[in-house]
């Protein structure tokens, strides 16, 4: 019975402090995957994949643009 007892808190302090605890993950994670994606992309220029990269969303681009020409009207 003792474990149920903190359930009859103020609802207020309970939804505030789920809403701080979720936005602190939610920019937690934000803040990590941006480090992990920059590190990520960093090695890959080190080894020049990002160029093959480049050329390949660039025929991608050509071709969708070949295809549809009032695409850029």
């Amino acid at each position: 019975m003792e474990k149920h007892e903190h359930v009859h808190k103020n609802w207020h302090k309970i939804f505030i402090n789920n809403f701080l605890g979720g936005a602190a993950w939610g920019l937690g994670a934000t803040v990590g995957a941006s480090i992990l994606l920059g590190l990520f992309g960093i090695i890959l220029s080190k080894i020049n994949l990002i160029p093959f990269f480049g050329q390949f969303v660039s025929q991608i681009t050509d071709f969708v643009i070949a295809n549809n020409p009032n695409l850029l009207k």
